[in-house]
């Protein structure tokens, strides 16, 4: 473990090529704490603005680099309540699309263990997805013709199976998954009484029901954002033998002692619960409080895509062992070899990722980028060195947010709920602001 005086290479590690001087980190006594107020005031400042400026009622960050200790600068309170509580490391939010990269590292998990392989067929699991029928004109007709490729588990790691979204796809496809409940998701009460009405009611019965549906496009030629790591759950179930959300807790959470990570909100969590809020015309009400959410139920099955309430806290331990290369706190959850595999590129060959809409939570393209068990990787260093080339991660769609770059040893965690989640730049901010606070500490003002 490192010492406390480590604290400050947080900054000067993610701004190494950014500045004309070498760092020149500030000393400090050894018995002081680090905090986010004395190393990130910046950053502090946005999220304090943030606050101030009635964008959000509350936010958290986590932000670390190696085994120093995590800096989490937070803002305001989880809801806009009287007497809510203060956000913190350990307050919940739902933290959508990033469920992504833990299913992806869970099916790492598997292909370790020999249970899966990386190319391997999912019609070995669920035999419904032997003869799949490719759209002649995804977003106008479902006329469709056989289709030549067999979908496999990287198909499904990189979305690149062919399969659809409801949050993307269009036309009578659209029409189709809504109709047969091929939505997996909670937002509120309201709309997960209608989902209900004909959402399957396990994960096997969803895989089998999707397997029934025509692709939009032929597998292993085009990445579309998809309900992929939501059937690769089904898959993980199927091959390990055990409920997916069970290997989830035994093989991840259970280890890494992550213990504010649920498919179901406890009663006893519930007081930590973030709301969600939606905005309308630039005016933001709740959509589901947390006193009353419908997370506070379980969901029809765990959506392998989009279902867990976190902490920052307990994000920042994820992607801490990722950084570790499988371990955490003396603890081995994966072989370094498997993790550098789930964060390298791993798209079938001549395919390429560009971007997916801000408002989905995913990743908008600042340099080229591949995608991996889950998650997005970038090919390449972005603006000013900042994503660094490998930095993999992925987003929510209330707005959270979480990277690692495995070559600066850096990770990032950004916790908020709203719907839509483009509806500031928190993205950019948080960069700009992190380069404002690394810069400060090499004792310069500006960039190269």
């Amino acid at each position: 473990m490192k010492t406390l005086a480590a604290a400050p290479l947080i900054l000067s590690l993610l701004a190494a090529p950014l500045v004309a001087q070498a760092p020149q980190p500030q000393p400090r006594p050894a018995a002081q704490a680090p905090t986010a107020v004395a190393y990130l005031p910046h950053t502090q400042a946005l999220f304090d603005g943030y606050v101030r400026d009635g964008k959000m009622p509350g936010i958290v960050g986590a932000f670390g680099v190696g085994d120093a200790p995590t800096l989490f600068p937070a803002a305001g309170r989880i809801s806009d309540d009287r007497g809510a509580a203060a956000a913190g490391p350990d307050s919940l939010w739902r933290v959508y699309s990033m469920t992504k990269p833990i299913t992806g590292m869970a099916a790492m998990i598997m292909i370790e263990d020999g249970r899966l392989k990386l190319d391997q067929p999912i019609s070995d699991f669920f035999p419904g997805f032997a003869k799949m029928r490719v759209l002649t004109s995804p977003d106008t007709s479902l006329d469709s013709v056989p289709a030549k490729t067999a979908i496999t588990v990287r198909h499904l790691l990189t979305h690149t199976a062919g399969l659809g979204y409801t949050i993307v796809t269009k036309g009578p496809l659209l029409k189709e998954y809504e109709r047969l409940g091929l939505v997996p998701a909670t937002v509120n009460a309201e709309v997960e009484a209608k989902a209900r009405a004909t959402r399957p009611a396990t994960l096997a019965a969803f895989a089998e029901r999707v397997a029934t549906m025509p692709l939009i496009a032929e597998p292993g030629t085009k990445w579309s954002y998809s309900i992929g790591l939501d059937v690769l759950a089904a898959v993980i179930e199927k091959a390990s033998g055990m409920p997916f959300e069970r290997f989830v807790q035994t093989r991840l959470f259970d280890p890494l002692k992550m213990r504010s990570s649920y498919w179901t909100v406890p009663a006893s969590a519930a007081g930590r619960l973030a709301t969600n809020y939606a905005f309308t015309l630039g005016s933001r009400a709740p959509l589901d409080p947390g006193a009353t959410s419908v997370w506070l139920q379980p969901p029809s099955f765990p959506y392998g895509g989009a279902g867990l309430v976190m902490s920052a806290r307990d994000y920042d331990r994820f992607l801490h062992m990722l950084l570790d290369e499988g371990t955490l706190d003396g603890v081995r959850v994966m072989k370094p070899e498997t993790v550098r595999l789930g964060m390298s590129n791993l798209l079938p060959d001549g395919v390429t990722f560009g971007e997916v809409g801000g408002g989905t939570g995913g990743t908008q393209a600042a340099a080229p980028m591949g995608f991996g068990a889950g998650g997005s990787v970038y090919l390449a260093d972005g603006p000013g060195g900042f994503p660094g080339k490998g930095t993999y991660g992925w987003g929510g769609a209330a707005g959270t947010i979480a990277w690692v770059d495995p070559v600066k040893k850096v990770r990032g965690t950004v916790m908020v709920n709203y719907f839509p989640a483009d509806q500031y730049p928190l993205r950019r901010d948080v960069t700009a602001a992190l380069m404002q606070d690394a810069m400060r500490l090499h004792g310069t003002t500006s960039p190269r």
